[in-house]
C-alpha cells in the first residue's frame, strides 16, 4: 500500500473533481438525528470529509496510514478550529474504537488493500468497533473501471502550479493495477521539482463483498452505483456499500 508520500502536498489540488458534498449527502440521507452521533472516518487523507462530517453534526474520529496526509488534516482542523482526533493506524488493524455509529471509508480507499484477507480484517475490525445497529459506508472501484478504464490511460493534468502524467498497467492479481504517476511541482522560485508515485489498486466481484461482509456479522447490506439508488450494472465505474451492523 502507498503512504502517500510527496502526493499528500498536493492531493487536494488534484481532488478538486471528487464531490465530497455527494458524499456527505449519501451518510446524512440514511443517518437520522445526526447531532452527536460518533463517526469513524477511515483513510481519512487531508480530512476534507471529516470536517465536513463534523459540520454537519457528527462526533469525528479519523484514522489514516499516511503521517503526511495526517499532518494536512491536523493543519486543516487547527486553521478551522475544529476537534477531531487523529490515529496513526491501518484500516486492517483497527483498534481502541467501542459504540461507533457510523464508519466511513470513502474514495475507493479499500482497493488500496493488496489482498482478500486484508479486506476480511478490515470488515471484522469495522464490526467491532461499531456499536449494534451501527452503520458502515465506502465505496469501491468497479471491475469494469479496473479492467478497462483504467487502461485507457496514459491521463494527463496540468495547471500553474502542478502537472503530473499518469500510467496504468495490470497487476499480476486478478482486477489490479498500477498507477504510476510522475509529477511536476512549480516551487516558490519559479522552477518544477519533478517526483514519482507507484499506487497499487485492487477489486473484487461485488458478491465477494456482499460474503465477506455477511461472514463478519453485518445483516443487511446494500448496493447501489454510480450516486445513484440504482443496482450495479456491467458498466458501472464506482460501487457503493451501506451496510448495517
Amino acid at each position: 500500500m502507498s503512504s502517500y508520500k510527496e502526493f499528500a502536498h498536493i492531493y487536494d489540488a488534484l481532488m478538486t473533481d471528487i464531490p465530497y458534498d455527494n458524499y456527505v449527502h449519501k451518510v446524512l440521507s440514511c443517518v437520522e438525528n445526526v447531532t452527536g452521533k460518533t463517526l469513524l472516518d477511515i483513510g481519512c487523507g487531508t480530512g476534507v470529509l471529516s470536517a465536513k462530517l463534523m459540520v454537519e453534526g457528527f462526533k469525528v474520529q479519523a484514522v489514516d496510514l499516511s503521517e503526511e496526509m495526517l499532518s494536512m488534516a491536523a493543519d486543516r482542523f487547527q486553521k478551522e478550529g475544529y476537534h477531531i482526533p487523529l490515529f496513526h493506524m491501518s484500516m486492517t488493524d483497527l483498534e481502541g474504537f467501542h459504540d461507533i455509529d457510523v464508519a466511513l471509508l470513502s474514495i475507493d480507499s479499500l482497493n488500496y488493500l493488496e489482498v482478500e484477507e486484508q479486506v476480511v480484517q478490515t470488515f471484522e475490525g469495522i464490526y467491532q468497533s461499531l456499536k449494534e445497529g451501527g452503520q458502515l459506508f465506502f465505496d469501491i472501484h468497479s471491475l469494469y473501471k479496473m479492467d478497462e478504464l483504467f487502461l485507457d490511460g496514459p491521463f494527463t493534468y496540468e495547471d500553474e502550479n502542478v502537472a503530473y502524467i499518469w500510467h496504468t498497467e495490470l497487476g499480476e492479481e486478478p482486477h489490479s493495477v498500477y498507477h504510476d504517476l510522475t509529477f511536476f511541482m512549480r516551487k516558490e522560485d519559479g522552477l518544477y521539482e519533478r517526483f514519482e508515485e507507484s499506487h497499487f489498486q485492487r477489486t473484487y466481484a461485488v458478491n465477494n463483498y456482499i460474503t465477506w461482509l455477511t461472514q463478519a456479522g453485518f445483516s443487511k447490506v446494500n448496493v447501489t452505483a454510480d450516486w445513484t439508488n440504482d443496482e450495479p450494472t456491467n458498466t458501472s465505474e464506482r460501487i457503493f456499500f451501506h451496510v448495517t451492523k
